[in-house]
Protein backbone atom coordinates (compact mmCIF):
# COMPACT_ATOMS: atom_id res chain seq x y z
CA UNK A 1 0.00 0.00 0.00
CA UNK A 2 1.78 3.87 -1.01
CA UNK A 3 1.60 6.03 1.60
CA UNK A 4 0.25 9.38 1.18
CA UNK A 5 2.07 12.26 1.30
CA UNK A 6 0.39 13.60 4.76
CA UNK A 7 1.69 9.49 5.90
CA UNK A 8 5.41 10.65 4.39
CA UNK A 9 5.77 13.95 6.34
CA UNK A 10 4.28 12.07 9.57
CA UNK A 11 7.31 9.12 9.16
CA UNK A 12 9.77 12.31 8.09
CA UNK A 13 8.91 14.14 11.56
CA UNK A 14 8.89 10.82 13.38
CA UNK A 15 12.52 10.49 12.17
CA UNK A 16 13.31 13.68 12.80
CA UNK A 17 12.06 14.20 16.51
CA UNK A 18 13.58 11.27 17.55
CA UNK A 19 17.29 12.26 16.06
CA UNK A 20 16.71 15.31 18.04
CA UNK A 21 15.71 13.74 21.03
CA UNK A 22 18.38 11.84 20.89
CA UNK A 23 21.05 14.96 20.46
CA UNK A 24 19.05 16.77 23.62
CA UNK A 25 19.79 13.32 25.60
CA UNK A 26 23.66 13.39 25.04
CA UNK A 27 24.20 17.37 24.99
CA UNK A 28 22.71 16.40 28.73
CA UNK A 29 25.67 14.23 29.18
CA UNK A 30 28.28 16.19 27.99
CA UNK A 31 26.64 18.92 30.10
CA UNK A 32 27.07 16.65 33.24
CA UNK A 33 30.56 16.20 32.51
CA UNK A 34 31.32 19.29 31.90
CA UNK A 35 29.89 20.35 35.12
CA UNK A 36 32.27 17.71 36.85
CA UNK A 37 35.35 18.72 35.21
CA UNK A 38 34.71 22.43 36.71
CA UNK A 39 33.79 21.23 40.08
CA UNK A 40 37.31 19.24 40.36
CA UNK A 41 38.68 22.73 39.47
CA UNK A 42 37.23 24.95 41.66
CA UNK A 43 38.40 22.65 44.45
CA UNK A 44 41.42 22.48 44.01
CA UNK A 45 41.26 26.23 43.36
CA UNK A 46 39.30 27.00 46.89
CA UNK A 47 42.32 24.35 48.48
CA UNK A 48 44.74 26.72 47.18
CA UNK A 49 43.42 29.55 48.46
CA UNK A 50 42.89 27.74 51.87
CA UNK A 51 46.44 26.53 51.92
CA UNK A 52 47.85 29.99 51.10
CA UNK A 53 45.66 31.66 53.75
CA UNK A 54 46.72 29.03 56.06
CA UNK A 55 50.86 30.46 54.95
CA UNK A 56 49.95 33.74 55.77
CA UNK A 57 49.44 33.44 59.02
CA UNK A 58 52.51 32.01 59.98
CA UNK A 59 54.59 34.35 62.12
CA UNK A 60 58.06 34.67 59.91
CA UNK A 61 60.89 35.30 61.38
CA UNK A 62 61.88 38.76 61.60
CA UNK A 63 66.07 37.76 59.65
CA UNK A 64 63.94 36.05 56.66
CA UNK A 65 63.90 39.38 54.52
CA UNK A 66 62.45 37.32 51.66
CA UNK A 67 60.58 34.64 51.31
CA UNK A 68 59.43 31.75 48.73
CA UNK A 69 57.52 28.72 48.93
CA UNK A 70 57.26 26.62 45.84
CA UNK A 71 54.69 24.03 45.35
CA UNK A 72 54.35 21.76 42.37
CA UNK A 73 50.69 20.42 41.07
CA UNK A 74 51.18 17.19 42.44
CA UNK A 75 51.95 18.34 45.61
CA UNK A 76 48.82 20.24 45.38
CA UNK A 77 47.12 17.09 44.41
CA UNK A 78 49.08 14.92 47.22
CA UNK A 79 48.13 17.00 50.08
CA UNK A 80 44.45 17.99 48.81
CA UNK A 81 43.84 13.75 48.80
CA UNK A 82 45.61 13.21 52.25
CA UNK A 83 45.11 15.38 54.45
CA UNK A 84 48.21 13.41 56.69
CA UNK A 85 50.46 14.45 54.34
CA UNK A 86 49.56 18.08 53.81
CA UNK A 87 49.58 18.19 57.76
CA UNK A 88 53.26 17.12 57.42
CA UNK A 89 54.13 19.82 54.83
CA UNK A 90 52.76 22.93 56.78
CA UNK A 91 54.22 21.50 60.08
CA UNK A 92 57.44 21.86 58.20
CA UNK A 93 56.67 25.19 56.93
CA UNK A 94 56.16 25.91 60.02
CA UNK A 95 59.32 25.44 61.53
CA UNK A 96 61.30 26.87 58.62
CA UNK A 97 59.30 29.70 58.65
CA UNK A 98 59.70 30.74 62.12
CA UNK A 99 63.36 29.62 61.98
CA UNK A 100 66.30 32.60 62.82
CA UNK A 101 68.94 33.15 60.27
CA UNK A 102 70.92 35.11 63.04
CA UNK A 103 72.92 37.18 63.01
CA UNK A 104 72.80 37.17 59.44
CA UNK A 105 69.39 38.47 57.02
CA UNK A 106 68.69 35.77 54.52
CA UNK A 107 66.45 34.84 51.53
CA UNK A 108 64.89 31.87 52.39
CA UNK A 109 63.46 29.51 48.77
CA UNK A 110 61.34 26.64 50.05
CA UNK A 111 60.17 23.81 47.51
CA UNK A 112 57.83 21.66 48.04
CA UNK A 113 57.28 18.50 45.83
CA UNK A 114 54.86 15.33 45.74
CA UNK A 115 56.44 13.35 48.34
CA UNK A 116 58.32 14.35 51.71
CA UNK A 117 61.38 13.55 50.19
CA UNK A 118 60.94 16.41 47.95
CA UNK A 119 61.08 19.06 50.35
CA UNK A 120 63.77 21.20 50.12
CA UNK A 121 65.24 24.72 51.16
CA UNK A 122 67.44 26.80 50.19
CA UNK A 123 68.92 30.21 51.69
CA UNK A 124 71.37 32.84 50.65
CA UNK A 125 72.55 35.41 53.35
CA UNK A 126 73.26 39.25 52.10
CA UNK A 127 72.05 42.22 50.78
CA UNK A 128 74.56 40.65 47.46
CA UNK A 129 73.40 37.45 47.36
CA UNK A 130 69.85 37.80 46.15
CA UNK A 131 70.16 37.52 42.18
CA UNK A 132 69.67 33.24 42.86
CA UNK A 133 66.73 33.96 44.78
CA UNK A 134 64.75 36.34 42.65
CA UNK A 135 65.60 33.79 39.38
CA UNK A 136 64.20 30.30 40.86
CA UNK A 137 61.40 32.09 42.65
CA UNK A 138 59.68 33.85 40.07
CA UNK A 139 56.61 31.67 39.57
CA UNK A 140 56.19 30.76 43.14
CA UNK A 141 52.82 30.33 44.66
CA UNK A 142 53.51 32.21 47.78
CA UNK A 143 56.29 35.16 47.78
CA UNK A 144 57.14 38.27 50.24
CA UNK A 145 59.84 40.48 49.25
CA UNK A 146 61.60 43.67 51.27
CA UNK A 147 61.66 46.59 49.52
CA UNK A 148 58.84 45.32 46.58
CA UNK A 149 55.07 45.45 46.64
CA UNK A 150 54.08 41.15 46.36
CA UNK A 151 51.28 40.80 44.45
CA UNK A 152 50.82 36.93 45.11
CA UNK A 153 47.65 37.03 47.03
CA UNK A 154 46.25 40.07 44.32
CA UNK A 155 46.85 37.57 41.40
CA UNK A 156 45.44 34.28 43.13
CA UNK A 157 42.60 36.85 44.32
CA UNK A 158 42.03 37.79 40.78
CA UNK A 159 42.54 34.00 39.63
CA UNK A 160 40.16 32.74 41.68
CA UNK A 161 37.34 35.54 40.91
CA UNK A 162 38.10 34.60 36.93
CA UNK A 163 37.58 31.78 37.40
CA UNK A 164 34.11 31.64 38.83
CA UNK A 165 33.12 34.44 36.31
CA UNK A 166 34.03 32.00 33.89
CA UNK A 167 32.16 28.75 35.18
CA UNK A 168 29.06 31.33 35.69
CA UNK A 169 29.22 32.27 31.94
CA UNK A 170 29.57 28.77 30.42
CA UNK A 171 26.99 27.86 33.02
CA UNK A 172 24.60 30.42 31.58
CA UNK A 173 25.38 29.14 27.88
CA UNK A 174 24.71 25.42 28.74
CA UNK A 175 21.26 26.20 30.44
CA UNK A 176 20.28 28.55 27.17
CA UNK A 177 20.97 25.67 25.24
CA UNK A 178 19.60 23.32 27.28
CA UNK A 179 16.00 25.48 27.20
CA UNK A 180 16.21 25.68 23.27
CA UNK A 181 16.68 22.37 22.94
CA UNK A 182 13.32 21.30 25.03
CA UNK A 183 11.84 24.34 23.15
CA UNK A 184 12.58 22.47 19.91
CA UNK A 185 12.10 19.10 21.34
CA UNK A 186 8.14 20.12 22.77
CA UNK A 187 7.44 22.21 18.95
CA UNK A 188 8.30 19.21 17.08
CA UNK A 189 6.43 17.21 19.82
CA UNK A 190 3.53 19.05 19.04
CA UNK A 191 4.16 18.88 15.08
CA UNK A 192 3.95 15.93 15.03
CA UNK A 193 0.97 15.03 17.32
CA UNK A 194 -0.78 17.40 14.53
CA UNK A 195 0.47 14.79 11.51
CA UNK A 196 -0.60 11.94 13.27
CA UNK A 197 -4.34 13.59 13.43
CA UNK A 198 -4.23 14.71 9.79
CA UNK A 199 -2.67 10.86 8.72
CA UNK A 200 -5.78 9.70 11.06
CA UNK A 201 -8.51 11.62 9.74
CA UNK A 202 -6.73 10.81 5.87
CA UNK A 203 -7.11 7.54 6.55
CA UNK A 204 -10.97 7.73 7.48
CA UNK A 205 -11.74 9.79 4.86
CA UNK A 206 -10.03 7.54 2.10
CA UNK A 207 -11.70 4.35 4.09
CA UNK A 208 -15.32 6.27 3.58
CA UNK A 209 -14.81 7.02 0.22
CA UNK A 210 -13.76 2.91 -0.55
CA UNK A 211 -16.73 2.14 1.65
CA UNK A 212 -19.07 4.10 -0.85
CA UNK A 213 -17.65 3.02 -3.62
CA UNK A 214 -18.24 -0.27 -2.74
CA UNK A 215 -21.45 0.19 -1.79
CA UNK A 216 -22.45 1.69 -5.07
CA UNK A 217 -21.07 -0.86 -6.96
CA UNK A 218 -23.40 -3.44 -5.67
CA UNK A 219 -26.14 -1.43 -5.89
CA UNK A 220 -25.72 -1.21 -9.74
CA UNK A 221 -24.67 -4.83 -10.19
CA UNK A 222 -28.23 -5.43 -8.17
Amino acid sequence: MAISGVGQNFYRNNVETTKNANSTEKFALEKTGNTKELSEAEEMAAFKKEFYAELERIPKNRTITNLAVNISEEAFKNMKDDPEYRAKIMSALQRDLTSSFAPLKASLLITVGATEKDYRGDSWSGPNNDSEFFARSQDSFYKKTSGQKDRQKELLEEYLEKRAQAKRQQQELLDEKVAKAEQERSRLAKAWAGERQMAAASNAYDANVMTETAAGGDTLLG
